[in-house]
């Protein structure tokens, strides 16, 4: 078992709230368009903290954790980049104005590492106390990854999502993101703005999103320190990732293809773990370099695929992928929003 001190945990867990006030800080004093020069700098410097401390975390805890940790570290990047999807999609259907998605996305970010931080917990304690929850964690991967390659050409429909609607219903929404506040005064009356709901949206789309990578990622380690890590370091960079790939994720065709295939084998992987432990040790394992080398693998076939498909067929268009199909035969009632 890793043994990682308080201290290690406090330290880890200031670096990474300053670096996520820093972030939040600009993007709230200083709405912007984020150019391409900029969102490359943030996205090196994201990406070199979190090689840094995988060093640093290898040399100190030693190359089977270290490798535990840059393995999750991979998927949870890998599964960040359908995040984007999801966000792209929830700024495109608000019409968040460009200055104020820097904002939209350091909040999403925020909230995500917050929900992650809390199943990560909830995680560990019930793989601590229940070991079939190693066979529950690896039947909800594989039926996420089922669903996710049947839906794989559809993208979630942000409008449908249940909190949205009611948010909508409920609180009076001004027609404009007045500045990018959350609230302000109409002729006397107190409204809420578009980016409220945006705000909501990304929430819900978070919440989603924690439920499937916290199981994918204790697939790799049962670490709770290298669970956390592997998802903060990921998350920070998503920001910067945003603004540098946005013009490339619509030609990404087959990633929600490679991100069910990865999944389906974590959740493989979490079943052989659980037999082996709960039924018969003689039940075969999957060392954890040889996970890397199959999703390093599917990442890049995946990505060669994709723009090989984009380039022959330039109308092609990458999907997020949905848990569910989306009801085409809908009359006008079912979808109508009230303003």
């Amino acid at each position: 078992m890793l043994d990682i001190g308080i201290t290690t945990w406090i330290v880890t867990i200031a670096v990474i709230v300053t670096l996520l006030a820093a972030d939040l800080t600009i993007a709230w004093l200083k709405p912007h368009h984020v150019g391409f020069r900029e969102a490359t700098a943030w996205s090196v410097f994201y990406i070199a903290v979190a090689l840094i401390f995988g060093v640093w975390f290898t040399l100190r805890y030693g190359g089977e954790f270290g490798t535990e940790y840059f393995v999750g570290y991979l998927v949870e990047k890998s599964l960040s980049v359908d995040n984007l999807f999801v966000f792209v999609i929830i700024i495109t259907t608000f019409a968040v104005p460009t200055e104020h998605q820097h904002k939209v996305l350091t909040f999403g970010i925020v909230l995500a590492l917050a929900m992650r931080a809390v199943f990560i917990a909830l995680g560990a304690a019930l793989l601590a106390l229940f070991s079939f929850m190693f066979l529950v964690f690896g039947l909800l991967l594989i039926y996420t990854a089922i669903q996710l390659y049947r839906h794989r050409d559809e993208d979630p429909e942000i409008e449908d999502n249940a909190v949205v609607r009611l948010a909508r219903r409920v609180l009076p929404v001004t027609d404009g993101f007045v500045g990018g506040k959350l609230f302000t005064r109409v002729d006397g009356r107190r409204m809420v703005t578009p980016m409220l709901i945006v705000l909501i949206a990304i929430g819900t789309a978070d919440l989603l999103f924690a439920v499937d990578s916290i199981p994918a990622v204790f697939g790799i380690t049962q670490e709770p320190y290298i669970v956390f890590t592997a998802n903060a370091f990921a998350l920070l960079g998503l920001r910067a990732l945003f603004f540098l790939v946005k013009g490339l994720l619509d030609r990404l065709v087959y990633l929600s293809t490679g991100l069910a295939l990865i999944l389906m084998f974590i959740g493989a992987k979490l079943l052989l773990h659980w037999a082996h432990v709960d039924l018969d040790e003689r039940v075969p394992e999957i060392p954890t370099l040889a996970s890397l080398a199959v999703i390093v693998v599917i990442l890049v076939v995946v990505t060669v695929a994709s723009l090989a498909k984009t380039r022959r067929d330039p109308t092609a268009k990458a999907h997020a992928g949905s848990l569910r199909a989306h009801d085409a035969e809908a009359g006008p009632d079912d979808t109508t929003e009230e303003p």
